[in-house]
């Protein structure tokens, strides 16, 4: 049975170490024909800059290739099923990466797949943006263990679940803060020392990583307007920078949409990571197709 990467709580804390560990290698030396000929298929539901060219660069600096497929390249839109689907590019490919919507999605795309499939995001969870965010903070401060990151804005979110699941294996101390209607569910802070907040200002100090990410997600645009109103008080930008440790780092999964829960100051700043952490997204995913596909 193949093995496939779905939710955070797919990997072991040891697992986690290892892969950060082959990351920082191929960080130093990308090219290395670790799965040569091997062939990715990448299903898009939902479109994406990093996420798209960093598979694809990441499986070509491996030794393999990767196709493309927009819902209007192949018939799932057209009433195939999801498991046909997987039941016929599992004879033609050696691994599966899908951005999709409905996380049940995926979970049936892996049920039926006889190769791994990668959660490249649904609307529940994006555990390969968790990696790359927890192999960059590891690289700013030397260690994971008894770190505080605080996530500011919609704390439901798919990148503030899996920074919670993610967190709680790797010693990492998570603060959500965020309007109560934007809380964690508990289903999601089961098992975690997650503590969850809606005063920005008092969950920001002492934090060593300030993150946040864009109030309105793809399928939200509806109730656009309500949640940037909701959300204003917990923008990041330098006063509230300032309540942090001097030396936290600030980070986004990006897109940013600047002015809103960021401003460009922040983000243009000394403290900011989201480059590094936006480029360890190639890093992490090669280190994960690696230990999935070959």
């Amino acid at each position: 049975m193949p093995r496939h990467f779905l939710t955070d709580d797919d990997l072991s804390a040891e697992e986690i170490e290892r892969l950060f560990k082959l990351a920082a290698e191929l960080k130093a030396r990308p090219v290395q024909p670790l799965l040569p000929s091997k062939n990715l298929a990448m299903i898009f539901a939902k479109p994406s800059t990093r996420t798209r060219v960093s598979f694809e660069v990441g499986i070509t600096q491996l030794g393999g290739s990767a196709i493309y497929l927009g819902v209007n390249d192949i018939q799932l839109k057209r009433g195939e099923t999801i498991a046909d689907t997987a039941r016929t590019l599992s004879r033609y490919v050696d691994g599966i990466m899908a951005r999709l919507f409905d996380h049940a999605d995926i979970v049936e795309l892996a049920k039926h797949s006889s190769v791994p499939v990668i959660n490249g995001l649904t609307n529940s969870f994006h555990p390969c943006q968790a990696l790359a965010d927890y192999m960059t903070i590891k690289e700013k401060k030397g260690k994971l263990e008894g770190l505080k990151l605080v996530f500011l804005g919609d704390g439901a979110n798919n990148v503030a679940t899996s920074l919670i699941r993610m967190g709680a294996k790797l010693g990492v101390q998570v603060v959500i803060a965020a309007p109560k209607e934007f809380w964690p569910k508990k289903e999601v802070l089961s098992g975690t020392k997650t503590k969850v907040t809606d005063k920005p200002k008092e969950a920001v100090r002492g934090a060593d990583v300030i993150y946040t990410d864009v109030w309105v997600s793809m399928g939200d645009e509806a109730e656009a307007a309500r949640r940037k109103e909701i959300l204003k008080p917990f923008q990041v930008n330098s006063s509230l920078m300032k309540l942090a440790k001097k030396d936290a780092i600030f980070m986004h999964c990006l897109p940013a949409h600047r002015g809103e829960e960021v401003t460009s100051d922040v983000i243009d700043g000394p403290q900011s990571a989201v480059w590094d952490e936006a480029e360890n997204r190639l890093h992490t995913q090669k280190a994960l197709m690696v230990m999935l596909m070959k």
